[in-house]
């Protein structure tokens, strides 16, 4: 019997009305539900985009009312939720969270964002570590009898860590996301691609876009929310358009064929990472 997942894909052009936020990423989850979605993932800073200053100031604690109704409303639709990461005031801090909701409605587990974005593009300085903390733990969440590793992002960057959760049987990976408008032309599809490559895995990234010409966005968001199978081929690409869902179902014996041809999780070799480099100079 042929293994499927099917994940409602979201996108949607996020602002700092928190109210309006929410009520796409509800509109989202009803009609990704209303399509078959087994799992919905939104995308991260869904709820509020705004400077991280604006961001930090105005993070939630999971028992706010903006999260209960996504909770609420993956009791309602039966559907796991994935909300892609947040500003999560917590007691030991400000993480950049992403949520998974059971479908029974309350929060199942959360992942803590390992790699924050502290960089400076198009003239802007995003210093993410100045107002959150690193999370620590990679998590692999299970959907239906398919492992998911859940991710963040800036994450994406870093491909060991998705080696890594490949390795630990993820066949699905997750990358909700607030990519910047310049940084997602040059490398967005790029970086997606080769971390389903060399994962022989999915990978499914909702993403937040930019507004039109004149919205005042504190930073402008590329959008371009993909599913990429594990042969590297993208099946669905939401271009920029302000709000979008698509629903896919996912073939998992997709996973299987390609890691049959091409075995590279078994041809891992740890030592290779931690061994002392010889360095050598040539006249």
């Amino acid at each position: 019997m042929t293994r499927t997942l099917s994940v409602g894909l979201t996108q949607w052009h996020a602002t700092r009305d928190i109210e309006e936020n929410l009520e796409k990423a509800l509109k989202s989850i009803a009609e990704c539900a209303a399509g078959g979605a087994q799992l919905v993932v939104l995308p991260e800073n869904g709820l509020m985009l705004g400077s991280n200053a604006e961001m930090r100031a105005a993070a939630f604690r999971t028992d706010d009312s903006p999260i209960r109704a996504l909770a609420e409303a993956s009791a309602e639709h039966g559907v796991v939720v994935v909300l892609g990461g947040l500003k999560n005031q917590t007691d030991e801090g400000v993480f950049n969270s992403a949520l998974v909701f059971g479908r029974e409605g309350t929060i199942a587990e959360r992942y803590d964002k390992i790699h924050l974005f502290d960089a400076r593009i198009g003239g802007q300085s995003f210093e993410a570590s100045s107002v959150e903390q690193s999370g620590t733990a990679p998590l692999i969440v299970e959907v239906d009898g398919v492992a998911i590793g859940v991710t963040i992002c800036y994450d994406v960057r870093f491909p060991e860590l998705y080696r890594n959760l490949a390795i630990a049987g993820a066949e699905v990976l997750l990358v909700p996301s607030a990519f910047t408008r310049t940084t997602g032309a040059a490398h967005w599809e790029v970086l997606l691609r080769a971390r389903a490559i060399e994962s022989a895995a999915f990978v499914v990234a909702s993403a937040t876009v930019h507004g039109e010409d004149g919205a005042e966005d504190a930073f402008e968001t590329y959008g371009h929310a993909m599913v990429v199978d594990p042969w590297g081929e993208v099946l669905a690409d939401l271009d920029d358009r302000p709000y979008a869902v698509q629903v896919l179902e996912l073939d998992l014996e997709r996973v299987t064929a390609v890691r049959d041809k091409l075995p590279v999780l078994r041809g891992v070799r740890p030592d290779a990472t931690g061994a002392e480099i010889r360095r050598t100079a040539i006249n």
